[in-house]
């Protein structure tokens, strides 16, 4: 019955309209968990002990960050600042898929989803491009751009973590980061294609000048003190991965202590609070429960049992193909062991952690990072149907399947 609750969530989201209603993807979600619920295939106990709470103080925590970082207008007074030098829209693009690809590597796909939407929707106004080609940047260039890191997203961290792997930026950098370079351009050249009238000499990008001042400075400060501990305690977990190979900041602590600056000392911390986008967070909750009732099912264990653990390219297929219906994080969880009792060394290590995390650019769900950007954009007035980002999508995965594949096995 999981499965078949997990079938249905899957249409929904994918479908998202049913007669005269239309539904948002926390909803479905969270009528599937509440469907396993109710159906016995979950216990309320391991139901509540199944959602993650380290992944949802995280989001919290980051969510106040954005929040605050949007309603100050240093939000888009930093990306005036950035983008500024943009003169067509095919440098545009490419400063939105390279600049937030190297930063997913450092602050987590994630954080870069949420900070990110509103961003990426003002400058297209700003910019007189189609908001849905920015929010495809935004959605590839961080999915891609964490791939060539530990610390890019959980599952390459789990990698990193549960292999005893000796200074992972390192070995990340020396197996992923040319050919998640080559990615990002292929994301670039995908979409310059898809958007080839964009691209047309008549239709030059038009960014207006950078605004003089940002609309609130008391919230601008706390903000860049925020951002300042945000960004020194990932370089901080950076440097110590480098000397010690562990990551010793918890990802939960870094969220609430980039968020308490803003909870403590701004006046506007209730209508921050009220603002977050907590129905993404009701949206994970969710997620976690309905994964849970298919993990104890053993469907998908038993499918990633009998695949190849040793082929790189079958590493990467199978990685991209289950991650659509279980989440990455688990599937990395059940498929690394299987590798290393193989005798799999870290080209197949690489491959697990690249097929896992690009599955993202396949469909809607093969990321959470892609489900915050949508849940972001609707708020917004905007959003990306599972078509429409498959249409893109799924071209643009199997160019990038056979960079990693070639790379890794060349390598």
């Amino acid at each position: 019955m999981a499965i078949i609750v997990l079938a249905a969530v899957f249409c929904l989201i994918a479908v998202r309209q049913v007669g005269r209603f239309t539904w948002r993807i926390w909803q479905v979600m969270l009528g599937g968990a509440v469907a396993v619920l109710l159906l016995g295939q979950i216990a309320p106990a391991a139901a509540l002990a199944a959602i993650n709470i380290d992944v949802m103080v995280f989001l919290f925590g980051m969510f106040v960050v954005g929040e605050a970082l949007s309603r100050s207008g240093y939000l888009d007074w930093l990306s005036s600042r950035f983008f500024r030098h943009a003169r067509t829209p095919g440098q545009l693009l490419a400063l939105v898929i390279f600049g937030f690809g190297v930063l997913s590597a450092l602050l987590m796909n994630d954080t870069l989803a949420i900070i990110g939407t509103p961003l990426v929707l003002g400058l297209a106004i700003r910019c007189s491009v189609p908001k849905k080609m920015l929010l495809f940047a935004l959605a590839f260039a961080i999915t891609t751009g964490s791939v060539m890191s530990p610390i890019g997203n959980p599952q390459n961290l789990l990698v990193a973590v549960n292999s005893g792997m000796t200074a992972p930026f390192v070995t990340f950098a020396f197996w992923l980061l040319l050919p998640t370079i080559a990615s990002l351009a292929a994301a670039w050249l995908v979409l310059r294609l898809y958007y080839r009238r964009e691209f047309a000499p008549s239709a030059p990008a038009a960014c207006e000048p950078s605004p003089a001042a940002v609309p609130d400075p008391v919230l601008t400060r706390i903000v860049k003190c925020s951002l300042a501990i945000l960004i020194g305690l990932a370089l901080a977990n950076i440097a110590a991965s480098l000397v010690t190979g562990a990551i010793v900041i918890p990802l939960p602590l870094i969220g609430l202590a980039a968020a308490l600056p803003i909870i403590i000392f701004s006046g506007k911390r209730i209508a921050v609070l009220k603002a977050i986008d907590w129905c993404t967070l009701v949206f994970f909750a969710a997620m976690f429960v309905l994964m849970a009732a298919v993990w104890q099912t053993g469907f998908f264990q038993s499918l990633a049992g009998v695949a190849g653990v040793t082929s790189v390219p079958a590493i990467l297929a199978t990685s991209i193909v289950i991650s659509q219906f279980i989440s990455n994080v688990p599937f990395v969880a059940l498929f690394q062991p299987l590798i290393l009792q193989a005798g799999g060394e870290t080209a197949q290590l690489m491959a697990l952690a690249a097929g896992s995390t690009i599955a993202g650019n396949l469909t809607i769900l093969g990321a959470a990072s892609n489900v915050i950007i949508i849940q972001q954009a609707e708020a917004r007035g905007e959003t990306l149907t599972f078509m429409e980002f498959a249409k893109i999508g799924v071209p643009l995965t199997l160019i990038q399947i056979g960079i990693y594949a070639v790379f890794l096995r060349v390598v």
